[in-house]
């Protein structure tokens, strides 16, 4: 079926950003595998040809361009080159971390951290989830106590992605104890404050050239300019508005990564024989095939929907779970065919479907699991 989401300038970013990933990030993905880790510069280059920002005031040194069909584009790309690892952090950058930057802060905190961001000479991270608590956000521990013009923060955060590179950290922290959901806040905590200490570098399943580490506040002491929103008590709220869209760029990701390990099987099913002939030539092979090829579409078609609701405000938290879930349960469904229509090979880790299988399990955890997205559109129901 024939997409319409998409006009000439986004087909002329889609080839100016395919040379960027053929060119910067695919010939070095397999080093930053072993690495663990992208070399802050990639962040730098991508700023310099204005892959980052895109939606940020030109003023600033963005795009001008709120339109997320551009941040589809990158997360297609990301996932035709088979590099999720190694573009994870920029997606995390523009999609989730920038609408914080662009829609709570003031004139003064646009003016000191939107040019880095678009630039790349700032990273960002966000930093929710703690040791033991997991989806339960109103259960965090991590405290900020006011004193005079600086809050004093204490507490950890784990799981947290750009971990490592991070510059910028939106830290979720309870500025009031006694409460759940309105005694929370969001600050942003800078790369060299005292106190404020990276963990190591966690051994992931997969996705292991993104750098994901556990953050250790001790006493940090985080100036009330670095406030994010007009008042405290409102990081839930904050976080709740965000969620949305962080939840569809996953659901991106995944169909994209699914379409990709798709064509890459389908690729391999017309070229390897056995018994005398192409094992896609047989029934199981090619229903198979045509059953993926059929969800992956429609899933398409459901996302695209969801990124034209979102450009015109219309997504609601509902439907940005139904893509949630539903897209990253495809992903790890047709990856494992893919797999198994590979056979041994399959589970090689130089055949790129392999590493495929590793980087989709989380999908299904992070940005809210699985089963959160079910409760979220069940409660909606009235149920």
């Amino acid at each position: 079926m024939e997409r319409t989401l998409f006009s000439e300038e986004h087909d002329l970013f889609r080839e100016s950003w395919r040379r960027f990933v053929d060119k910067e990030i695919a010939p070095h993905h397999e080093t930053w595998e072993r690495d663990g880790i992208v070399p802050r510069e990639l962040f730098l280059a991508a700023g310099a040809h204005g892959f980052l920002g895109m939606a940020a005031p030109v003023e600033h040194g963005g795009g001008g361009v709120d339109d997320f069909r551009y941040n589809l584009i990158i997360s297609e790309e990301i996932q035709r080159a088979g590099v999720a690892g190694s573009g994870l952090g920029i997606t995390l950058h523009n999609d989730i971390c920038l609408p914080y930057f662009l829609h709570l802060t003031n004139d003064e905190q646009k003016a000191r951290w939107l040019p880095g961001i678009c630039s790349g000479e700032l990273v960002t991270a966000v930093a929710m989830t703690e040791p033991g608590i997991g989806s339960d956000l109103a259960s965090m521990r991590t405290s900020a106590t006011r004193d005079g013009d600086t809050y004093v923060v204490n507490g950890a955060k784990t799981f947290i992605t750009n971990g490592i590179n991070a510059d910028l950290v939106i830290t979720a922290v309870k500025t009031d104890p006694t409460q759940r959901h309105k005694g929370m806040s969001l600050l942003v905590l800078e790369r060299g404050m005292p106190g404020f200490e990276r963990g190591r570098n966690l051994d992931k399943v997969g996705l292991h050239a993104q750098d994901t580490a556990e953050l250790f506040f001790t006493d940090v002491a985080v100036p009330v300019a670095n406030l994010l929103g007009s008042e405290e008590g409102k990081g839930f709220v904050h976080l709740v508005v965000n969620l949305p869209q962080e939840r569809l760029s996953i659901a991106m990701s995944a169909v994209a990564a699914a379409r990709a390990a798709f064509e890459m099987t389908l690729a391999y099913c017309k070229e390897r024989e056995a018994f005398g002939q192409p094992i896609g030539s047989f029934q199981n092979s090619r229903f198979w095939l045509a059953e993926m090829r059929t969800e992956i579409d429609i899933a398409e078609v459901f996302v695209d929907r969801c990124v034209e609701a979102l450009g015109t405000g219309d997504l609601t938290v509902e439907e940005a779970a139904e893509a949630k879930w539903w897209c990253t349960e495809l992903q790890k469904k047709v990856v494992d065919r893919c797999v198994q229509l590979h056979g041994g090979y399959g589970y090689m880790l130089e055949y790129p479907v392999a590493r495929a299988y590793l980087d989709a399990r989380i999908q299904t955890i992070y940005g809210g699991t699985t089963e959160i997205m079910k409760e979220i559109i069940g409660r909606s129901l009235g149920v």
